[in-house]
């Protein structure tokens, strides 16, 4: 006996064994009822469940062949798909399929500026959260995202070059996501808000740094700066002890630190710290220079004149230690010729032809330090105003007379 039964609407006919009499046993019934019932309700199943699972395979197979424009087609119906978003393979497949079109020449003119990166970053992320880093499909969606890093940074450099600061600043701190114990791409993202003049985006990927550990001259003095910039003294103070903190002995730091020191008015400190400063570096002639004004200021006379010759003797174009010991051999002699003017008649014919004659070797010496210092700067008032007199106490008249009339002449 022959039946006919429907599979998947093909017809195939069944030769059924009988018993010695030409029945079919029970037990073939039961099983020939159930497998009728089965066929019954495959044939039933609706087809959006094989539609769903095929939109992600024919995505993977169209992937495989080359085929990235369907592929993107079939894993976008997939990726909305509630049957089938929920999956990490999907977003896994979502993930290739973008990269793929991101390093391709042909495929990649079809992405949107930035839409390539972006998606197959979200899909990556996605797999690992709903796979965990150790599952199947997470312990390679690592892996992609890393090899994702060199294409957020090429594009926020690239960016960066063109002027575009927004998108150059967009795609660092994707690379960050990416690498997030990375501190290049903050730190370049800083440099992008700086380009933009953004400073408290700077700021924020400066302490964003220091927050990670990352420390480095360059870092302390941007911060440093901007604070100025913004004429933030208090913050400029608190960056600088940071610095110093990081890095006690160096020079630029320990000077920025001086000059707030003399600019608060702090000037005991700033003694100390100019000291510190020569300490670590004993050839800067113009710390001489400074700490020799300094000793001027507080009378220390002795210390003051060292300090200038040894500046001068580090740095022979320095302006102000020549203009510095021109004055103070100046200030010797008035004050040699000062003395002498106070005198009696009987005192000075006993010792105010000395005190003169001191006077006048005082105002020699100033000379050669003053004609340097018009030699460094010829357009400064005060040295040919102080040469001017020193030549006409000399009895140096003609020069005398030509410094005058420089000075008159810057007059006009």
């Amino acid at each position: 006996m022959f039946n006919l039964f429907a599979f998947g609407g093909t017809f195939a006919a069944v030769n059924l064994p009988k018993d010695h009499k030409g029945h079919i046993p029970d037990f073939m019934k039961k099983t020939f009822l159930t497998a009728a019932v089965g066929v019954a309700l495959v044939a039933g199943l609706p087809a959006t469940v094989s539609a769903q699972t095929s939109a992600v395979t024919n995505a993977i197979l169209n992937q495989r062949s080359g085929l990235l424009d369907k592929a993107r087609t079939d894993i976008d119906k997939a990726i909305v798909n509630e049957k089938t978003s929920g999956k990490a393979k999907t977003w896994y497949t979502r993930g290739e399929i973008y990269q793929g079109m991101l390093d391709s020449p042909i495929y990649g003119k079809q992405l949107q500026p930035g839409e390539g990166l972006q998606k197959a970053y979200e899909s990556f992320a996605k797999t690992i959260e709903l796979d965990t880093k150790d599952g199947e499909f997470g312990k390679q969606a690592v892996t992609r995202l890393d090899n994702l890093y060199g294409h957020a940074f090429n594009d926020a450099v690239n960016s960066y070059n063109a002027k575009d600061y927004d998108k150059a600043i967009e795609n660092y701190k994707l690379a960050s996501k990416l690498k997030p114990q990375d501190t290049t791409a903050v730190l370049y993202s800083a440099y992008a808000y700086e380009a933009k003049q953004d400073y408290a985006g700077a700021k924020a990927s400066y302490n964003q740094l220091l927050g990670m550990n990352y420390k480095s001259t360059t870092l302390y003095s941007r911060l440093f700066q901007m604070a100025k910039q913004q004429k933030d003294d208090a913050e400029a103070a608190k960056v600088l002890q940071q610095a110093l903190a990081a890095y006690p002995n160096n020079k630029a730091f320990m000077l920025e630190d001086l000059n707030l020191s003399l600019a608060t008015g702090k000037g005991g400190d700033a003694l100390d710290k100019i000291t510190k400063a020569i300490a670590a570096d004993p050839s800067n002639s113009n710390l001489y220079a400074v700490r020799g004004s300094m000793y001027d200021q507080q009378k220390k006379n002795d210390l003051a004149l060292a300090d200038y010759k040894k500046s001068v003797e580090l740095d022979p174009n320095n302006f102000d230690a020549q203009f510095n010991l021109g004055v103070y051999n100046y200030n010797k002699a008035a004050e040699a010729y000062t003395k002498a003017s106070k005198m009696d008649l009987k005192t000075y014919n006993v010792s105010g032809k000395k005190l003169e004659a001191d006077g006048k070797k005082y105002f020699q010496a100033s000379v050669p330090y003053f004609e340097k210092a018009l030699e460094l700067q010829p357009q400064d008032k005060n040295t040919l105003s102080s040469l001017q007199k020193v030549y006409f106490r000399l009895g140096r008249t003609a020069d005398s007379e030509r410094l005058n009339a420089r000075l008159e002449q810057l007059k006009k």
